[in-house]
């Protein structure tokens, strides 16, 4: 990997974040946010908004990391459902919602049914990270006591563990065709943040050339967070299972503030310690993300340009043109072709 297509010469970092979704791209920037969707049709649909607003909490060194956390994988899930529904809406026999989602609509009304499913997408998430991810890893080193009395061997030996859990798990999933074109789209979202901060217009073939790894990139910050807890846990000792699962999660808030910090700085810098410490992250990122069409791309450039319209500009919801702009819904808008792939 060439690090210098990575922290780009003369490039200038952006407030501008994004989220791969099903079949499209949210981009947000502090005062806006663009969801943008590929139609089965071909055309983008669009919708605009104002970026939620962060509390006090969020600015405060350690604790906005967590802070900031919970509120993009809240705001993360309204999108990711949102995506699902409008898809349903524009082709509904090919996203068709599970027995449940139908039962909970149809026993409390589709908007308590919408809010009560992403609440128990939260915390569900939340869940299966914390067990799959904090508690199993600890849990299936144990023997290692056995081996060592090393408390630096033993929770870096959890530590590794963890990371290959976490690699597996991405394999897997990543074996699933519709998670394929979520990773290409979140391809498409880092080499059009790359193209906007090398100062570059943004079109299909200038975001192309960029890698698809990005530095401030979510999986990094998973990265980090894993890599930390081996040096937070160290201080914790070796005791028995339960004391540890339970030290693990009630450590977790400060582990997340630390990673946190590290992934700002990582954002903002290209020194040399920045760069080895960002290792680990890009090249998981490697399998979070695959390398995107100019399909994938104009929807990610859509996304970017409608986040970024001067203040005023008002905002809408439906079909736009690849400059992120309001289209009528008759203008029919085709899919990138072979020979622009």
């Amino acid at each position: 990997m060439d690090l210098k297509k990575v922290f780009v010469k003369d490039a200038c970092p952006t407030s501008i974040g994004g989220q791969a979704i099903i079949e499209g791209i949210m981009m947000r920037s502090p005062e806006r946010t663009a969801i943008g969707i590929r139609l089965p049709d071909g055309r983008i649909f669009m919708k605009t908004e104002p970026s939620p607003k962060g509390s006090k909490w969020g600015k405060i060194p350690l604790i906005r990391g967590v802070v900031n956390f919970v509120a993009s994988l809240v705001q993360g899930t309204k999108v990711l459902m949102y995506s699902a529904d409008k898809l349903e809406e524009f082709y509904p026999e090919g996203y068709e919602k599970d027995k449940f989602d139908v039962w909970v609509e149809e026993k409390l009304g589709k908007e308590k049914a919408w809010k009560i499913l992403m609440v128990l997408s939260v915390i569900l998430a939340i869940a299966m990270s914390v067990g799959l991810f904090m508690v199993l890893p600890t849990i299936a080193v144990g023997w290692i006591s056995y081996v060592t009395d090393s408390i630096l061997l033993k929770n870096l030996v959890e530590g590794l563990a963890r990371i290959l859990i976490f690699m597996i798990y991405v394999v897997l999933i990543a074996k699933m065709p519709d998670i394929k074109t979520v990773f290409q789209y979140h391809g498409a979202e880092h080499k059009t943040i790359h193209c906007f901060e090398k100062g570059l217009e943004l079109t299909p073939e200038n975001a192309q050339s960029f890698y698809t790894v990005h530095p401030r990139c979510g999986t990094s910050f998973l990265v980090f967070v894993m890599i930390i807890a081996v040096l937070v846990h160290a201080f914790m000792g070796w005791p028995n299972v339960i004391v540890r699962i339970v030290s693990r999660i009630a450590v977790l808030p400060i582990i997340a503030g630390l990673s946190y910090e590290l992934l700002r700085w990582a954002g903002r810098s290209s020194s040399p310690i920045v760069k080895v410490l960002s290792l680990p992250g890009l090249y998981v990122q490697k399998l979070t993300t695959r390398e995107p069409d100019y399909g994938h791309l104009e929807v990610a450039i859509a996304a970017m340009k409608a986040c970024m319209k001067p203040e005023g500009t008002p905002y809408f919801e439906g079909i736009c043109d690849l400059n992120g702009d309001p289209v009528a819904e008759e203008e029919p808008q085709t899919e990138a072709t072979e020979e622009q792939k």
